[in-house]
């Protein structure tokens, strides 16, 4: 839950309204229905989701996504699981008294422990989660990202002293900038690698 949640607050925070979303979902599925974590998690992905919509003006869906979400945060503590659910939900009930407060007032920033996340505070469990996601959001091949998160965790469990795995995926999520160049160096990276375990297996056929 942890690293999930931080890497959805992140995202969020650097704009990614869509995307953030998808950091909670999984999570979010396995929840039995009325629990404490799955309204926290389903208030949030609507809250986003009323946030995303605002920016192509949909005022009846943030209406709805706004109403919606205030009634999965009603019944929790200000701070639940260390976020800032208070703040969050009282921007909610503005919007869904008024949608078109969205354009007058910009939507709270998610905190956790404190503090507004952006990607690089994350560390690499968190980053991969939020690569993962936006891999997916921008149409890169999620399955290169899916083995380069493999085999970082890899090299961090061999305890090697570099992984360019470990960089690239932090990296990726990290920099929106070069995002695009440092895909296509994890890509090459992925590919070499996959290339020398061939080898190696090749030897003992």
């Amino acid at each position: 839950m942890r690293d999930h949640l931080r890497a959805g607050v992140a995202i969020y925070n650097d704009g990614e309204f869509h995307a953030a979303h998808d950091a909670w979902e999984d999570q979010w599925l396995e929840l039995d229905a009325g629990t404490d974590d799955e309204c926290f998690l389903h208030g949030l992905i609507q809250f986003t989701a009323a946030v995303h919509h605002a920016h192509g003006a949909n005022w009846p869906g943030v209406k709805g996504l706004a109403e919606s979400a205030v009634l999965y945060l009603a019944d929790l503590p200000d701070d639940y699981r260390a976020v800032n659910v208070g703040e969050v939900r009282a921007y909610l009930r503005r919007v869904a008294a008024d949608p078109e407060h969205v354009e007058r007032a910009a939507p709270p920033e998610l905190t956790h422990e404190d503090v507004a996340l952006l990607p690089e505070d994350l560390r690499f469990e968190s980053a991969a989660v939020a690569a993962d996601v936006l891999a997916e959001e921008y149409g890169y091949d999620e399955g290169v990202m899916e083995s380069a998160i493999a085999y970082a965790r890899d090299d961090l469990n061999s305890e090697r002293a570099t992984s360019q795995f470990v960089t690239f995926v932090m990296d990726f999520a990290r920099d929106a900038a070069n995002r695009g160049i440092i895909f296509q160096r994890l890509e090459g990276a992925v590919g070499k690698r996959r290339h020398e375990e061939e080898d190696v297996e090749g030897l003992f056929d």
